[in-house]
């Protein structure tokens, strides 16, 4: 019998590359996701010819745990996959408690009820180097945790209540931290998109701080790649990096962006303050993914870029109708 999976946050981008990945290699795979699949451009396992293996429901963690539950019990997956939460740094200094309850409480909640399915081998919990503030060296895998916003709080909480349950009942927790997320599919507020659409529609790109925070930045398929091997390869208990080598700051990779748009920069970026807590460097090590799951990203970022210009501009007239600023969702 093969694997059954779970995707919490379905609908997200690197939940909904997963489902692509997942469903093409003939997985069995069922998506929660609080809202409702939106366009078919930003949910890449509808760009398949099949979907005959993929179920969703749709529910709320906040709201909707008695349902999750018995949805699982039915469902009886062997793997979950947790991409659900709170995003946004600057927005949770706005109203803490809300990242807090769903990014925590929730969490702790469907914890709790994870641990009553039998069937359950690996829980994949998908965190952030944010717990770890910012970095002046590149950081191997590590519990010194030192989170700088309510957001990264948040996600340094519950991976040390996860560390708990992993240590007291042995719950089969796989820890996993990425870089930056970007690729075709991406939310249009995220920095690349959002770039290229500036660009494309002449608007205005506010460069937050001059941009000189660095980054490393994860194509959606390789963020899919390692997501996958951790489920196949990775140890409960055990914390793997995903990251590329490539460190740049902000303002770098708009000049990248802005190059392969031949467009110049000065022609649309303005720099404005920047964010309330904001951390200067993120840097992980991924050395132990490569020599313990033999995972390496297969795409640079010059190549990523250009993937994603060609979704964006291959969907232009359908995004510039859409909202381009993050909308909260309480």
């Amino acid at each position: 019998m093969g694997e059954r999976y779970v995707v919490i946050g379905s609908n997200s981008f690197a939940g909904a590359t997963l489902v692509s990945r997942l469903i093409a290699d003939g997985e069995q795979v069922l998506g929660i996701n609080r809202s409702p699949e939106g366009p078919k451009f930003f949910l890449p396992y509808t760009w398949a010819s099949s979907k005959k293996n993929y179920e969703f429901f749709q529910a709320d963690l906040n709201k909707d745990l008695d349902r999750i539950g018995q949805k699982l019990k039915t469902f009886k997956p062997t793997v979950v996959i947790d991409l659900a939460g709170q995003g946004m740094v600057a927005e949770s200094w706005l109203n803490p408690a809300e990242w807090y309850l769903t990014n925590i409480v929730a969490k702790a909640k469907l914890h709790e009820i994870l641990k009553s399915i039998d069937s359950l081998n690996s829980y994949i919990r998908v965190s952030t180097p944010e717990v770890y503030g910012s970095q002046e060296v590149v950081q191997p895998e590590s519990w010194s945790l030192n989170p700088t916003t309510p957001y990264a709080v948040s996600h340094a909480a519950i991976d040390l209540s996860l560390r708990a349950q992993y240590q007291q009942y042995k719950f089969p927790v796989i820890f996993t931290r990425f870089a930056n997320f970007y690729g075709p599919a991406q939310q249009l507020y995220r920095i690349v998109p959002r770039t290229i659409i500036q660009a494309l529609t002449g608007g205005t790109l506010n460069l937050h701080g001059g941009g000189t925070s660095i980054r490393a930045f994860i194509y959606g398929e390789d963020v899919a790649g390692a997501i996958r091997v951790a489920a196949q390869k990775g140890k409960p208990g055990e914390i793997y990096h995903f990251s590329t080598d490539e460190f740049i700051s902000i303002k770098n990779l708009v000049q990248m962006v802005c190059e392969q748009l031949k467009v110049d920069p000065q022609s649309f970026v303005k720099v404005s303050p920047d964010r309330p807590g904001k951390d200067l460097a993120y840097l992980m090590s991924s050395s132990k993914a490569k020599t313990q799951l033999g995972w390496s990203a297969k795409t640079n970022l010059e190549s990523g870029i250009r993937a994603t210009i060609d979704w964006v501009k291959s969907n232009l007239s359908e995004i510039k109708a859409l909202p381009q600023d993050y909308i909260h969702k309480s």
